[in-house]
């Protein structure tokens, strides 16, 4: 009877400094050892990285808009005959005074001067080469490049927010793996309890039954019992060796010979407790609301940007040799831009953005409300995980103590072998529903921190 006592003493110290003190081989990793891991490794996180960088990278190649925008052209042809010709009579210019006059002189030779009394054909740039570089720079836009740059910027923003709700999702995913394989660890210690107290029964049986003053059926109820946690040791072995393989993969662990190792303290969840309210303004997804009707306006202005006129100045230098010699010059310019058509269209398209907009918020005001009912019903649930936690601690107690009686009974005569097994089931139970709570705790926990902001 003491030896029995001893063993049930044994197992409730196990069980309420679960997780300290087992010795193991390999790493042991804390929670917050196993969060860190997954932030540097995860897959998906990474990818979420990536796409902050993207959106940095836009932010900054819209800033260059305003910038003058630099362009060089070069050209080369040759054509089968010149694209400018023009025919010259010079009779019809030369009076016969002139005529008369110029052949006194001496001027041109006789063969000469009677060539200038017929027609002449003349063209020019049947081959050359232009080239030129420009710069222009934009002066009114219609606010398309402030209004594109706070675009951009906000994008980034929203990069950044999306990344937080990654982050927080494969938190909660590896949270999640580990609570399980806590759970799992522990019921494997129940059960190794459990074993040791069914030996002691099967031992205090057999000594009975060869005594002749207990049946062997109460042995072979005993021997079933064994077989069942037997049994029930290799499914726990197999899903744990599953969920360390899935929680080494999703963290990036380079092996599956670990240990988990926490705290069993619990502490009252009104340490938890928030103002919904003003905690909804720190949920990343209370700010990407915010920031997507902040992109609508701005997105309703570039569309008002767009039909309005721009104003660009900008000058260059241009060199060409169409005249058989080479020439540079250098200009400058001022460009105006109305776009009259578009504003048959462009007017439909600012109405729809605005519409947009007030979509966005409308969106923000609902979905605000939603957020704080999510926040309400992760309150509640933690709650009632912390009750169902403190119930499933005095469930234990009722239950060593009604095995402590069934023992008693079984041994003065009073009960059978299938009452005191009952009341050992039960007490096994008590332990399982413990952890079972336990992890439900923790995972209720970080959905209300998480709903929260935190």
């Amino acid at each position: 009877m003491k030896r029995y006592l001893y063993i049930i003493g044994i197992t409730l110290t196990l069980f309420m400094v679960q997780g300290q003190w087992s010795i193991v081989n390999g790493q042991s990793y804390t929670l917050e050892q196993i969060l860190d891991s997954a932030r540097h490794n995860n897959i998906t996180l990474r990818n979420a990285q990536r796409s902050v960088e993207a959106a940095k990278e836009q932010r900054k190649e819209a800033f260059t808009k305003y910038f003058p925008t630099v362009s060089s052209s070069g050209f080369w042809f040759n054509a089968n005959k010149g694209m400018a010709k023009m025919d010259i009579n010079l009779s019809e210019y030369i009076t016969p005074e002139m005529a008369a006059s110029i052949a006194q002189s001496g001027i041109l030779p006789a063969e000469a001067l009677a060539s200038l009394g017929q027609p002449m054909s003349m063209e020019m740039m049947k081959k050359g080469v232009m080239g030129n570089i420009m710069a222009m720079q934009p002066v009114f836009a219609g606010g398309q490049i402030v209004n594109g740059n706070k675009l951009a910027k906000v994008g980034e923003e929203v990069s950044r927010l999306q990344l937080q709700l990654s982050e927080n999702e494969v938190e909660k995913t590896a949270e999640q793996y580990y609570w399980q394989i806590v759970s799992l660890e522990e019921k494997l210690k129940t059960i190794d309890a459990v074993e040791a107290m069914l030996a002691d029964i099967n031992k205090d049986v057999t000594v009975a039954v060869k005594a002749g003053v207990a049946m062997r059926n109460d042995l072979l109820q005993v021997e079933l019992r064994q077989n069942d946690v037997e049994s029930q040791r290799l499914t726990l072995n197999n899903n744990i060796s599953i969920l360390r393989m899935i929680l080494a993969q999703y963290c990036g662990l380079q092996t599956t010979d670990f240990t988990l190792s926490y705290n069993p303290e619990v502490q009252s969840p009104m340490l938890e407790k928030q103002d919904h309210q003003l905690a909804l303004l720190n949920t990343p997804e209370y700010q990407l609301l915010g920031k997507q009707v902040e992109a609508s306006k701005l997105q309703h202005k570039i569309a008002i940007g767009q039909n309005l006129p721009t104003v660009g100045v900008g000058g260059g230098l241009v060199y060409h040799n169409m005249l058989e010699s080479g020439r540079s010059f250098g200009m400058v310019m001022a460009t105006v831009s109305i776009p009259i058509s578009d504003w048959w269209g462009g007017s439909h398209n600012i109405k729809r953005k605005k519409i947009e907009r007030q979509k966005a918020i409308d969106q923000l005001a609902d979905n605000s409300e939603l957020l704080k009912i999510n926040m309400q019903s992760a309150w509640n649930n933690l709650q009632e995980a912390y009750q169902q936690l403190t119930i499933a601690q005095r469930s234990i107690d009722q239950a060593t103590e009604n095995l402590r009686l069934n023992r008693d009974y079984y041994q003065a005569g009073t009960i059978t072998m299938s009452d005191l097994l009952e009341a050992q089931l039960l007490y096994q139970q008590s332990l399982d529903k413990r952890t079972d709570a336990y992890t439900n705790y923790q995972n209720m926990l970080l959905a209300y921190r998480q709903s929260v902001g935190e």
